[in-house]
């Protein structure tokens, strides 16, 4: 393998592959040396240009912490989350459909009783949420754990918020015997992405803008079904033909109507105008 050029690299990096015990390991490597060495030549690659890759990679990592994922944004805009989603989610007719994950969830999210106000201090105009959790074949699924998190209005997670004390505008909750919930939280605006590290400098170059269609987020999970990570997108947004991470999907636009100041869903008198949003959700069953 001495003397190696442009046209023999490829099948020499694949050689020194073939003697991996992990088969499915193989076939991925296998499959991305080929298709990167096969852009090198498509594009006419230069060493410049590969370093200025090399660059951009190194501060994508460099700006990834706790708090966030820089390489799930940068999957997210480039349409690469939401192909593998789709892949990985194909689902009978009448199920709510998955979407993207999004990279601030936060894993033991504070537990909340049905009716709780989890905003819990984040800024935003009161929303009323309900809806029901069910199988395909329309039972309810009692019990059910959703876990709920949200931008406020200025358009930040708690966890972008360096100096706060408390999770907010994120929780988990359990549907009731007949597979129903409702909780409080505020209204979901649009807002940008992160946009002030190398994902957002390079959808600059792009010529792209870094918006996000107002949604809520949702991970249901109930024993014997698939688990469901979605959003639900405000109907009428400006930004849901052009989502920065392609995540949206008609079947998850829905209303949030608007009402006056006056007596709330759960019978509290809210002083200001509130919103409302009613979603059922339809799981699939496990595949045996």
């Amino acid at each position: 393998m001495l003397n190696l050029n442009e046209d023999t690299i490829t099948q020499a990096v694949l050689a020194r592959h073939a003697g991996m015990p992990d088969e499915r390991l193989r076939q991925i490597m296998t499959s991305l040396v080929q298709h990167l060495h096969a852009f090198a030549r498509e594009v006419k690659l230069t060493e410049e240009e590969w370093f200025e890759g090399i660059r951009f990679l190194t501060e994508t990592g460099q700006m990834c912490s706790d708090k966030r994922q820089e390489f799930i944004l940068l999957s997210d805009t480039l349409g690469l989350s939401t192909l593998v989603m789709a892949q990985q989610n194909h689902k009978p007719a009448g199920c709510t459909e998955a979407t993207v994950f999004g990279p601030f969830h936060v894993e033991n999210s504070p537990r909340y009783e049905l009716g709780a106000d989890i905003a819990n201090g984040a800024r935003g105009e009161p929303c009323f949420v309900s809806g029901s959790v069910r199988g395909l074949d329309g039972q309810p699924l009692a019990h059910a754990t959703l876990e709920v998190w949200q931008a406020d209005e200025d358009g930040f997670y708690d966890v972008q918020y360096p100096d706060l004390d408390q999770l907010q505008a994120r929780g988990t909750l359990q549907t009731d015997a007949q597979g129903r919930f409702h909780f409080r939280s505020i209204l979901a605006n649009s807002y940008p992405i992160p946009h002030d590290g190398p994902v957002g400098r390079m959808l600059d170059k792009l010529g792209r803008h870094p918006w996000r269609p107002a949604h809520l987020h949702f991970r249901i999970r109930a024993e014997g079904y698939e688990t469901l990570i979605t959003h639900v997108f405000r109907r009428g947004d400006h930004y849901l033909d052009s989502d920065a991470v392609f995540g949206v999907r008609s079947t998850l636009i829905a209303d949030w109507p608007r009402h006056e100041a006056g007596i709330a869903p759960d019978g509290s008198h809210c002083e200001q105008p509130f919103y409302t949003l009613h979603y059922d959700f339809i799981l699939n069953p496990q595949r045996n």
